[in-house]
């Protein structure tokens, strides 16, 4: 399989395509788990679609530029699993030659192949969750037009006017998932350390990173939105941790494969002296992408796969060079190749089909969106969930701003406040639920605290649900 990548021929862009879609395959046959986040961003697109305004009438904290994909996905297909699973194939074949075109057209590696290209494919399968339309899936991908553009200055050894495209990328990224911005750090050191460029450069770079985010706060400030964006967004960031989401076992056994390829990779380049004095730098410049999404870990609401998408083209770029140190007539690297591909694609199999049963790893159990106990009643409701949702809103719709328990808690946990009062009432008269699954019995003093509700919602038959009256 890898000889088949080396070879150097124009039909290889669509074996890359065609090789990705066949790992790809469980996708095609459907009974893939809807997850918690993916249903948050269904109803993010929906309340979008509805009219309301996200972070100031949508209280969740996806970046502005991700809410907008979900909400044109709604407008145009509805709550969709199939559609955003095709959009992020899209993503991924575009992410995967494009990665391959820059390494190849720029003679990143001493020897032109596409192998590249198909490490790229088989990392972007390591695990199901990766094949859903994520935000930072999304923000990758601006992520690596921005490499693309540093790599064509390093090899003109010159900084020019693209530096502004590059910071205008990173920028982009950033309003797709708001950890990206870190990246700017990595632009700067970059150009610092790799190029000849000056403060005009350097300036100009910044200017386009933050030339997108500006755009977005004008909007917000003449929306009335900018004390909902940054409670919502900027300051969420550090506070919002969904820690019951995580999955360590299938998040390890999803990454050791790349990072541990990666790794070996990176560690053969110090016994490699092929290299010319631009192809050093793109090394380097990788290395310092690898730092720096270290430092984006700290700021993952939690720890999954999908989340780690952005690992993925540095243990691609440094596995590239591992399997291209070994010589051409050498079994060796051929085998750990397919050894590789079949250990992941049986870790993605067992993830949505349960090849092994009884054993969790890979299936992502926290992650995945379980279907609530309601009463048939409740059925293509609008419902407010007091406390995490897991699987209430599957069959359901969302009412008031309150979807992210943790941003609802600055006005739900606060009912002591005059102002949260005020908050709450008129969030339950724009929007009103017709049922409210009560969590963490908080209604009791919701009703206390507004009277107003008292007339409006009572205690239905079922336990812990409040009913409109």
């Amino acid at each position: 399989m890898l000889s088949f990548f080396r070879v150097n021929a124009a039909y290889q862009m669509i074996s890359l395509v065609v090789f990705f879609l066949l790992l790809r395959l469980p996708f095609f046959f459907g009974g893939i788990p809807l997850l918690i986040p993916e249903l948050s961003w269904m109803l993010v697109g929906e309340q979008m679609n509805h009219g309301f305004m996200l972070y100031r009438d949508v209280w969740d904290n996806v970046s502005p530029f991700s809410g907008l994909t979900y909400w044109l996905i709604d407008s145009l297909f509805g709550r969709a699993q199939w559609a955003y699973q095709l959009a992020a194939a899209g993503l991924g074949i575009i992410q995967i030659l494009y990665f391959n075109y820059v390494i190849y057209s720029r003679e990143v590696f001493p020897e032109r192949t596409y192998i590249p290209g198909a490490l790229y494919a088989i990392f972007l399968n390591i695990s199901f969750d990766l094949g859903t339309l994520s935000p930072m899936l999304m923000a990758n991908t601006f992520l690596l037009f921005a490499f693309g553009l540093i790599v064509k200055i390093l090899v003109k050894r010159e900084a020019t006017n693209q530096v502004f495209e590059m910071g205008l990328y990173i920028g982009i990224a950033t309003l797709f998932y708001l950890p990206a911005s870190l990246f700017m750090v990595w632009a700067f050191l970059a150009l610092l350390f790799y190029t000849g460029a000056t403060i005009r450069h350097h300036l100009l770079g910044l200017f386009g990173s933050i030339f997108p985010l500006l755009m977005v706060l004008l909007f917000f400030y003449m929306n009335d939105g900018i004390e909902s964006l940054n409670r919502n967004l900027l300051t969420s960031v550090f506070q919002v941790k969904q820690y019951n989401l995580n999955d360590f076992s299938s998040l390890l056994a999803s990454l050791i494969l790349p990072l541990g390829f990666g790794i070996m990779g990176f560690t053969r380049i110090f016994t490699t002296l092929r290299f010319v004095n631009y192809q050093t730098r793109i090394q380097q410049v990788m290395a310092l992408w690898f730092i720096v999404a270290v430092f984006t870990i700290p700021l993952m609401q939690y720890l999954a796969p999908m989340q780690f998408v952005i690992f993925i083209p540095p243990a691609s770029f440094f596995a590239t060079h591992y399997f291209q140190s070994f010589k051409r007539k050498s079994i060796g690297d051929e085998f750990q190749f397919v050894l590789m591909t079949a250990v992941i694609v049986f870790i993605q199999y067992q993830g949505t089909r349960g090849i092994l049963p009884g054993i969790s790893m890979g299936k992502l159990e926290n992650l995945r969106s379980k279907t609530a106990s309601l009463p048939p009643d409740i059925r293509n409701k609008r419902i407010l969930v007091l406390g995490q949702h897991a699987g209430e809103y599957t069959e359901n719709f969302s009412a008031t701003p309150y979807l992210n328990w943790d941003l609802s808690s600055y006005d739900l946990r606060n009912l002591d406040h005059f102002d949260s009062v005020i908050h709450v009432y008129d969030n339950f008269r724009k929007d009103p639920p017709d049922y409210v699954i009560d969590k963490v019995n908080l209604m009791p003093k919701l009703l206390a605290r507004v009277p107003a509700l008292q007339k409006q919602y009572k205690l239905s038959q079922w336990k812990g649900i409040y009913q409109k009256i």
